[in-house]
């Protein structure tokens, strides 16, 4: 795996980092919807447990994902369906937590992500339970009031050093506003400035997402290959 190299700014790139800011703004700013008010929890369920086992591993290269936990989705939250042994767990985010605002309630929402083990006991913690919460049917307004809450109440941790995760499965659907997002990883920091990666600036190819209220920054880094190994387009751009 190769992270790519972009030797100057141009459109093409401008369009990636575009794909990816959107998919990764912050909820903590309104914005209009398509899907106001959650579906039955049933549309957010896969009933093929095995598939949504088999699509979370792909977030990964198989040297890692087939060792990883795997966690699915059930009426209650994330459940472990399979035990791994490295200290990577994966899963398949819904739209509470892994889409842009208008798809918060989207049902149609699959994003595979493998996180490592500092992520497992940090970030994820953050992840299934924000997937609790809109399991119970908080809207979108209650959880970003949650989530400080829940941190200055010591309820949700801060990130722990090393907290990374591997977002490279070409299949999935990351909502309506950005269906297919470019093969990538993601690094979390609590409260960190992007500048000191030098994220962010022209020509570089780290994108950084800092929500002040949620004390998580989060650093993207587009790959330029799909987890099976297959060359993924820079614009991230696939067709199923």
């Amino acid at each position: 795996m190769h992270t790519k190299k972009f030797a100057a700014p141009s459109l093409k790139n401008f369009a990636l980092l575009l794909a990816l800011a959107t998919a990764y703004q912050a909820r903590s700013q309104e914005t209009a919807t398509t899907y106001p008010k959650m579906a039955p929890i049933d549309q957010y369920l896969m009933a093929d447990r095995d598939a949504e086992i088999v699509l979370a591993r792909t977030a990964a290269p198989d040297s890692i994902s087939r060792d990883a936990d795997v966690l699915v989705l059930t009426r209650h939250g994330f459940e472990t369906a399979v035990k791994g042994k490295n200290g990577f767990v994966c899963i398949v985010g819904r739209g509470w937590t892994a889409a842009a605002d208008p798809d918060f309630w989207n049902p149609k929402v699959r994003v595979p992500m493998c996180v490592n083990a500092p992520a497992a006991r940090s970030y994820l913690v953050r992840v299934t339970k924000e997937t609790e919460w809109g399991l119970a049917g908080r809207t979108q307004a209650q959880i970003n009031e949650a989530i400080p809450a829940a941190l200055a109440k010591k309820e949700l941790p801060p990130m722990e050093p090393g907290a990374m995760c591997y977002m490279m499965g070409k299949q999935g659907y990351g909502g309506d506003a950005a269906p297919h997002w470019p093969s990538h990883l993601m690094f979390f920091f609590t409260d960190t400035d992007p500048a000191i990666w030098g994220a962010n600036l022209p020509g570089s190819p780290i994108i950084a997402i800092a929500d002040p209220t949620e004390h998580l920054t989060q650093f993207v880094i587009p790959v330029q290959h799909w987890a099976d190994g297959t060359e993924a387009p820079i614009t991230g751009q696939h067709h199923h």
